[in-house]
């Protein structure tokens, strides 16, 4: 069997290569600690440290199945497995790990224990500082598991060893300088006791020892190729120029043990995988080396992946994925993979449409697509693509739809038109475009483009486009693909809900006319049945009487609801807040060619609310040009090309959220190939002696800019190229300064492309009021979802104000007329939107005058983007007096900072940023500046949509750092060989901590802690860490600022001296307010005694009686002073050293003991024939319980271990229980009542509840039937003496009272009815209305 071997390049292949981002795992460390040097298996210790972290979770495992857990109280950096003395049982192969935040940690070397008498079997590897060649400095470890040993270096053919060394830790290095042929070979590594030399552990493994560069590199290859599946096979092939070597293949993430060596065949070597696994994938890399270990050149790096799964690649379009007939696109394929081919793929299609190849792949290279056409139009996805056959899934994250559209749409509006560009690249005599509804339709053009009018809806329908060549005149070419012109869609939800709004007020309308047409028509009836004076017509009248009547009922019901239905529509709820309109968006253009932008041109529209779902782009007002959804940065483009005659107008878009439309943008105004669009130009209100700014809106990117004034040939001002806007600055407004001005934007090369000039801007110096006082009731900071209010007030009376966002007025208020005094006014946002940051002003005026401009403030909606961090320079801590910077560190390029204090309304600071960071000076700080920092990042181009607030920083402005404060967890009084870990606690951030020991010249050092407390580990107590400790800032700044100790500490160790007694008096249950005395009694004289409570890191009290014992005296007691108590004590001739524990003594403070808790097994639901037992518990032994019953006044039970057996017999045991107990010491004393447990029948409360519910249903339902059946009866009883009257009549039934009809007849009328002419007999018929 072949040794087990190592090679030099297990440590300087690194840095040879060049090899970066392969940070490789600390192991955690395990040694071996004995109490007796001269036989140290006779009382053995395994120790374990993680290499970076705390942890609260280590684990010690034997011959990887047994294992021992350990889980501390809390966060140290090493423990210890206590193994005793050495036997058969406990020796064996041991490795340990430790927990980190998302699994065990990687396993530490391996410690091999054999029998006893003979040492562990160091470990032996090799570390090189330098690429592997001749001269190279090699350091050869050797690791030997315990401390202070001889360690010898031995080479195979040596008879005396190499080299020997005695560390004082656990591990050896042997260091060769300037490697030389002469160094290879194969290595040993053994350790003896210098007290023992006889005693030898076992060699360690072989090591071989090879010098690399003597040799040309050999070539590494696989095959089918780098890039497989779990499990598929792999073979490597190294190939080398020499025969007869021996090869070696290496992955360079796990050097120990991924080595693998083979003889060669010929001049090359195969190193073979049969089943690939997913931590296979790594660097590999090939050398190959004689018989005497002389070795080559390393191969170059060859990346293995082992996925079944390809990282998603996703598609881009630019510039859009609308694109014009005859234009280029361009679609990028993004991954997270480098040296991987890429393929495009369009839906529907077999095969991939273009290949890029791996090896000039860097994950984002474009597919280019030129001259589109109908044919382009589809979906497209692109994958990553290999030459060789694998089981790989590949993914997209997205698809990517290409639209390839005629000039400006295929979609018509009623009398707009529609420009068709028929595009070929050569040259063309004619090209004609044809109709296929139309045989008598064909149009004929010289450059291609055919405007088309939808003249009373005419224009729809299939045209294609053909041409001619100078050559061949009688030739036509074949037609081009048809593409379809369609009619206007209706969209959007505005349109529809106002067209069936106006459709519902219509019928309300035609509903209410009618039913008052019906209702004169009864009552004309009811006046014709009273003037009817026929006998034999009294049936039908009474009949019809009825009828009528009944209708007149029910159509006043049915006017009263239209009434009541048109009220609803066309009422309004009144709240006294603002309404925020929908921001309003933005419109330029854009080029990519700046020296003449007409050769083609792209508008884009982008909006400041984050609910935008599309734009729509219109032309000359009403034109609708085209649709497009909102992208990710709330932006459109609409892709004009080359500015032709059609081109020309006035463009504006509107922003669409789900139910509201934006206001228009600005106007945008194209005039011709040779002259520019028209600027804006805007300036606030002029006041005398005081700045102005006047803003001249462009529409492109590089513009010039220049200011005129009507009556001046040359212009005023002139800017460069500063972006889409520039501002031009009146130092001080005077007469002078006033008139006309306008603006106009032009090209920066020469011979200029001016733009028209802008509409005039007249500037008067008018009589103003003074500005308003304007803020915000709370920070203008704020987070969506927030509630701002802007409070404008003036010292003036009866004024109204208005309300601007942007200098755009959004708002305006009424005076109150009634109110003496100030004037002001609240504009209220409810609920803060994404949109709704931006600068806001206020003005206020009269009649005539208005006031100056208030002073703006910034609203900042944040939690839109990323955090950003906030760093102090040079330190958190300053002296009065001085400078601190505060940097501010965002993620985004070219935004604006804001500065917060804690307790300031407003941020302090503001600063606008071309890089990603900004650095806030705070000027000769004082006492006053003091306090927690935060910052926070916004753009202000789309309504300053900012980031989350920064982590506070705390700033320090004193002469002196703040007192810190250690602790000990768990406690500063612990038991021999325990760990513990000293905390140094404080206020201040990012700086180090020292810890001194008193008596100790050196210190231990914790620098540049990131949180606000530093640990100190101190693992396996003994006499050596006993002591006081104490500890302070050291900052990692040059600073003169006094540093304060903390507190001392007292370590005591527990465990050497015979326990004490602990008593109370009176007891361990007092009331509030009485006083207590704790009684720690001793065994030996001269001591100390120490009163601790569990959760307290440090002692109570401290006492040094003359005698045994010591009274730790607790006056007036409160509910805080209960717990668990003990108490130890220490020889003054020894301090610290203490005894161990007392027995632990629990103390309430409380009127009554804390009540206990109550719980029914197996359930709360009685069973046929089964019981329950309710089970009570309380916190204090020696108790004795009781049960209650609701509704019972003697208690029901008695119990001492509170168990209570509870039966259903005839339905009692149903009902609510509780319990109480009281103590035996203390009978007259009871406990507080537990919270009640119910017990309930087998039907259960759901059930209860739900039979209470139906028969409330039940009882509506029959009240509801029984009316019903009353309006019935007594309704059908009026029936049959209606339908009888007249031809039944005895004679004495004549009289037929209409009495409703005859309402309406005068008083006193004497009329021809029946009952007129018998006066004796009155019949009267109900009519019901």
């Amino acid at each position: 069997m072949m040794p087990r071997t190592f090679n030099l390049l297990l440590g300087c292949i690194w840095l040879s290569l060049g090899v970066a981002s392969m940070a490789v795992e600390p192991q955690p460390e395990l040694w071996i600690e004995s109490n007796h040097p001269h036989a140290p298996w006779s009382n053995l210790t395994l120790l374990c440290r993680s290499p970076s972290r705390v942890s609260s979770k280590f684990l010690l495992m034997k011959d990887n199945t047994q294992m021992t857990w350990t889980r501390s109280s809390y966060k140290t950096f090493q423990v210890s497995f206590f193994i005793g003395a050495l036997s058969e049982s406990t020796t064996g192969v041991y490795r340990c790990c430790y927990w980190k935040e998302k699994g065990w940690s990687k396993p530490s070397k391996v410690l091999e224990l054999q029998s006893p008498g003979q040492l562990p079997k160091p470990i032996f590897w090799i570390e090189a500082k330098a690429p592997p060649l001749p001269g190279c400095n090699v350091n050869i470890l050797c690791d030997g598991w315990i401390q202070d040993l001889v360690f010898v270096l031995l080479k195979e053919g040596n008879t005396e060893p190499v080299d020997y060394q005695v560390p004082t830790g656990t591990m050896a290095i042997f260091s060769i300088d300037n490697l030389a042929p002469e160094n290879e070979g194969v290595y040993l590594c053994r350790t003896h006791f210098q007290m023992l030399p006889t005693l030898w552990s076992e060699p360690s493994n072989p090591l071989k020892l090879v010098v690399a560069g003597l040799y040309p590199k050999p070539t590494l290859t696989a095959h089918p190729g780098p890039i497989l599946a779990p499990g598929e096979s792999l073979s490597f092939r190294c190939q080398g120029p020499i025969y007869g070597m021996t090869f070696v293949l290496m992955r360079l993430e796990g050097l120990k043990k991924s080595s693998y060596y083979k003889k060669a065949v010929k001049n090359e070597a195969y190193f073979d995988f049969k089943s690939l696994k997913t931590q296979d994938t790594g660097h590999y890399l090939c050398l190959y080396y004689d018989a005497s270990y002389r070795g080559s050149l390393l191969s170059d790096i060859l990346k293995v992946w082992v996925t079944e799964t390809f990282p998603k690649t996703w598609l881009l379009v630019q510039p859009s994925p609308v694109i014009q007939m005859g234009q280029n696109v361009s679609l990028r394929c993004q991954g997270l993979m480098d040296g991987v081919g890429l393929a495009l793929y369009k839906k529907e299609e077999e095969g991939p449409l273009q290949i890029l190849d791996g090896t000039s792949n860097d994950g984002n290279k474009s597919f280019l697509l030129t001259n589109v056409t109908d044919k382009d139009a589809g979906i497209y996805s692109c994958l990553y693509f290999l030459n060789w056959k694998t089981s790989i899934k590949m993914e997209t994250y997205n698809t990517v739809e290409l639209m390839v559209v005629a000039w400006p749409s295929s979609v018509f509006n009623i009398g707009k038109t529609i420009t068709f560009q028929c595009r070929v690249f050569h040259p063309v005599l004619e090209f004609s475009l044809e109709w296929e509804e139309k045989a008598t339709f064909p149009k004929f053009s010289i450059n291609g483009d055919f405007i088309i009018t939808n003249i009373e809806g005419q224009g729809t329908g299939t045209y294609s486009c053909i041409f001619r060549i100078e050559a061949h005149t009688d030739i036509c070419s074949d037609h081009s693909k048809p593409p379809k012109l369609a009619g206007p869609r209706v969209t959007g939800f505005l349109t529809w809900n106002s067209f069936m709004n106006e459709v519902f007020r219509m019928s309300l309308f035609v509903q209410l006319i009618s039913l008052l047409l019906l209702v004169l028509w009864i009552r004309w009836r009811c006046r014709r049945l009273r003037l009817s004076n026929s006998s034999h017509l009294i049936s039908g009248l009474v009949r019809e009487a009825w009828l009528l009547g009944t209708a007149q009922g029910v159509a006043m019901l049915f006017i009263i609801m239209a009434l009541l239905c048109c009220g609803l529509c066309t009422g309004a709820l009144a709240e006294e807040i603002v309404i925020m309109p929908t921001p309003k968006p933005e419109l330029w253009a854009e080029t990519n060619f700046p020296l003449a932008p007409w050769t083609n041109l792209t508008l884009w529209c982008r909006s400041p609310s984050g609910s935008t779902k599309e734009f729509v782009l219109l032309k000359d007002g009403t034109g609708w040009i085209a649709t497009r959804p909102a992208s990710e940065q709330v932006r459109a483009a609409f892709p004009l090309g080359a500015l032709t005659h059609s081109h020309t107008g006035s463009y504006h878009c509107h922003s669409w959220e789900e139910m509201a439309v934006s206001e228009p943008s600005e106007a945008l105004e194209l005039v011709g190939t040779d002259i520019l669009p028209k600027p804006v130009i805007s300036a606030s209100l002029p006041v005398r002696g005081q700045e102005l700014q006047i803003r001249c809106k462009g529409w492109l990117e590089g513009l010039g800019f220049a200011l005129f004034k009507k009556g001046e040939q040359e212009p005023v001002q002139q800017l460069g190229a500063i972006g889409r806007e520039a501002f031009f600055t009146i130092q001080r407004m005077e007469d002078k300064d006033q008139g006309n001005y306008s603006c106009r934007t032009h090209t920066q090369m020469q011979p200029f492309k001016w733009s028209e000039p802008s509409e005039p801007l007249e500037l008067v110096i008018k009589e103003t009021y003074p500005k308003p006082f304007f803020k915000t009731w709370a920070s203008p900071v704020v987070a969506p979802g927030a509630r701002v209010t802007f409070n404008c007030s003036t010292s003036h009376e009866h004024m109204s104000f208005i309300l601007y966002k942007d200098d755009t007025e959004i708002a305006s208020s009424d005076p109150a007329w009634g109110k003496p005094g100030s004037s002001a006014a609240h504009f209220l946002i409810i609920s803060v939107g994404i949109g709704d940051g931006g600068n806001y002003s206020c003005r206020y005026y009269d009649f005539s005058i208005w006031s100056e401009p208030s002073d703006p403030v910034e609203l900042i909606v944040t939690e839109f983007y990323p955090k950003p961090t906030l760093l102090a320079q040079p330190g958190p801590v300053v002296l009065p007096g001085k400078n601190v910077t505060l940097r501010c560190q965002g993620i985004f390029q070219a935004m604006r900072f804001a500065l917060l204090q804690e307790g300031t309304h407003a941020p302090i600071q503001f600063q606008s940023a071309s890089g990603t960071s900004v650095d806030f000076l705070l000027h000769t700080v004082g006492a006053e500046d003091s306090g927690n920092y935060s910052c926070i990042y916004y753009e202000t181009t789309m309504s300053n949509r900012g980031s989350y607030p920064s982590t506070p920083l705390m700033i320090w402005v004193t002469d002196t750092f703040p007192r810190p404060w250690l602790s000990a967890e768990p406690s500063s009084v612990v038991t021999m060989g325990q760990n513990v870990t000293l905390w140094c606690q404080g206020p201040v951030h990012g700086v180090g901590y020292i810890l001194h020991k008193e008596g100790k010249a050196t210190s231990m050092q914790l620098w540049g802690s990131t949180s606000n407390e530093g640990a100190f580990p101190i693992t396996n107590i003994s006499g050596a860490s006993i002591g006081r400790y104490s500890c302070c800032y050291h900052p990692d700044w040059i600073s003169s600022i006094k540093i304060q100790p903390s507190n001392t500490l007292e370590l005591m160790v527990t465990g050497l001296l015979p326990k004490p007694s602990l008593l109370v008096q009176p007891g361990p249950m007092v009331a509030p307010g009485e006083n207590v005395t704790l009684q720690c009694q001793g065994e030996l004289p001269d001591s100390t005694f120490v009163l601790l409570k569990e959760g307290n890191q440090q002692p109570l009290q401290q006492q040094r009686p003359s005698g045994y014992r010591a009274d730790f005296w607790m006056p007036v007691v409160r509910d805080q002073d209960s717990g668990v108590y003990s108490c130890v004590y220490y020889l003054d001739s020894a301090p610290l050293v203490a005894s161990n524990h007392s027995n632990s003594l629990e103390i309430w403070v409380s009127d009554k003991p804390p009540k206990p808790s109550l719980s029914a097994w197996p359930s709360t639901v009685f069973k046929l024939g089964k019981d329950i037992t309710l089970q009570c518990r309380g916190p204090l032994p020696g108790v004795e319980f009781v049960l209650e019953h609701d509704g019972e006044e003697a208690p029901q039970q008695f119990s001492e271990d509170g168990d209570f057996v509870i039966n259903n017999l005839e339905g009692k045991g149903i009902g609510n229980y509780s319990c109480s107990y009281r103590l035996q010491d203390y009978p007259n004393i009871w406990s507080e009542p537990s919270d009640a447990v119910e017990l309930v029948g087998a039907a259960g409360p759901v059930a209860q509840e739900c039979t209470v519910g139906n028969i409330v249903r039940s009882t509506l339902i029959v009240v509801v039937v029984v009316a019903l059946g009353i309006v019935l009866a007594v309704e059908w009883k009026k029936w049959p003496r209606l339908r009888t009257r007249g031809s039944e009549t005895d004679g004495r039934d004549q009289t037929v009272v209409l009495e409703e009809c005859n309402q309406e007849g005068e008083a006193g009328t004497t009329t021809n009815s029946p009952s007129s002419a018998s006066p004796g007999i009155s019949v009267e018929v109900t009519v019901p209305i």
